[in-house]
């Protein structure tokens, strides 16, 4: 697990050593890329000492040579290794950049093009973190789903007492882990997820299927791992690498995925059906390939709804949660299959937004349980896979709740 800490130019920027210390200790590794202004405070070396890593602190590199033409791609390279990025201290300046979208040094640049979680810690005067602006931005940014660790109150390196201390590193290190999906809240469950598209036949070279990329399953799968759950995962055909630590059931056809699903659902704790079954098959299919002689007509008969059958089969003590992709009616829709198929949690995407949902890595979804409706802005798949266990978690906390 790798995380980049970004360290920016305030006077909490020593405390970043013992932050890296932390993550370290835990595990993680630890990548450092810091602002000009931070090298004011504290030197590269002592953060490449740390660490054991290259500390980033330009762009383009230092100088003309050949070599340096990497570092103009590197942001790249790393946005797509790291798990996680962390800023702390995070000034205002890094925090306006971030909420407007400017790239202009390693660290913001790095801040757009990461899809990993992204934890905030901010650091400055009392006056500078009560301003509008500054508060207009950081609200902009948990819209995004960046965590925010709000900072502590008490005597400020300029003279004044207030808000704007960076939090303490043990809380700062326990909201990276939150993101990292490393609480270990899920310890002893058994995870069934079911990710991806089906493959249904028409001839030996044709099939029906749809845009699923198995991203969203994949990532609930990989968050359920960090938290410490066994993860079986079912998944139909997809381009992408399974989590190395789960347990992959390969299937194509809908009919494959139920026998798999049903055969595994007596082992597992807590149910999730993110796959995007196909709800129809070919009725007869051809042993041959079909010529192309004009206009075809194919008479198609439903697959089973193997969400309705798992259900039907669950034991009282197991958690389903199933999706609802929907094109309209999106909400009052997701509320009708909830109900009908017993669900104890749905989670509703409109997959005819452009940019989210099929093809993308990123997602914005309403989580609704019976009596709780959780609101997740456009963010990564990764995060919404949290938000995903976050209700998974509440729930097995209510089950285990004695009436009275």
């Amino acid at each position: 697990m790798k995380i980049a800490l970004g360290v920016s130019g305030g006077i909490a920027a020593y405390k970043a050593a013992e932050i890296a210390r932390l993550l370290q200790d835990r595990g993680i590794r630890v990548q450092v890329v810091m602002t000009r202004a931070a090298q004011e405070f504290v030197r590269p070396l002592t953060f490449a000492a740390l660490s054991g890593e290259k500390v980033i602190t330009d762009l383009f590199g230092s100088d003309e040579s050949q070599a340096n033409v990497e570092s103009a791609i590197e942001h790249i390279a790393i946005a797509q290794s790291i798990d996680a990025l962390l800023i702390a201290p995070a000034t205002a300046d890094v925090i306006a950049k971030f909420a407007q979208g400017i790239a202009n040094d390693f660290l913001s640049t790095l801040y757009l093009a990461t899809t990993a979680p992204v934890v905030v810690a901010p650091a400055m005067n009392v006056n500078m973190w009560n301003h509008a602006a500054t508060q207009a931005n950081l609200e902009i940014l948990r819209k995004r789903g960046v965590r925010i660790v709000d900072p502590g109150s008490g005597y400020l390196a300029c003279g004044m007492t207030g808000a704007g201390r960076l939090a303490e590193n043990e809380t700062i290190v326990a909201s990276v882990l939150e993101a990292l999906g490393a609480s270990q809240d899920l310890a002893g469950e058994t995870v069934l997820v079911t990710a991806g598209p089906t493959r249904e036949r028409i001839d030996p070279v044709r099939y029906l299927t749809n845009r699923s990329s198995g991203r969203m399953g994949y990532a609930i799968a990989e968050a359920a791992l960090r938290r410490g759950a066994r993860v079986l995962l079912v998944s139909g055909p997809t381009a992408i690498n399974p989590p190395g630590a789960s347990e992959v059931i390969r299937v194509e056809t809908a009919e494959e995925m139920r026998s798999a699903v049903l055969s595994l659902l007596p082992q597992v704790s807590v149910v999730i059906k993110s796959a995007a079954v196909a709800d129809f098959r070919v009725a007869n299919l051809a042993d041959k390939k079909i010529k192309r002689k004009g206009a075809m007509t194919l008479e198609l008969e439903p697959t089973a709804d193997i969400l309705a059958e798992i259900s039907r089969h669950k034991k009282p003590s197991q958690i389903v949660v199933g999706f609802a992709a929907e094109t309209d009616n999106v909400l009052e829709n997701a509320r009708k299959k909830l109900a009908s198929k017993s669900l104890d949690a749905i989670v509703a995407n409109d997959v005819s937004r452009e940019g989210i949902g099929f093809d993308s890595d990123r997602n914005a979804v309403t989580i609704i349980s019976q009596d709780e409706v959780v609101e997740v802005s456009e963010t990564s798949k990764w995060e919404v896979a949290q938000r995903v266990l976050d209700q998974v978690v509440k729930l097995r906390k209510r089950s285990a709740v004695p009436s009275r």
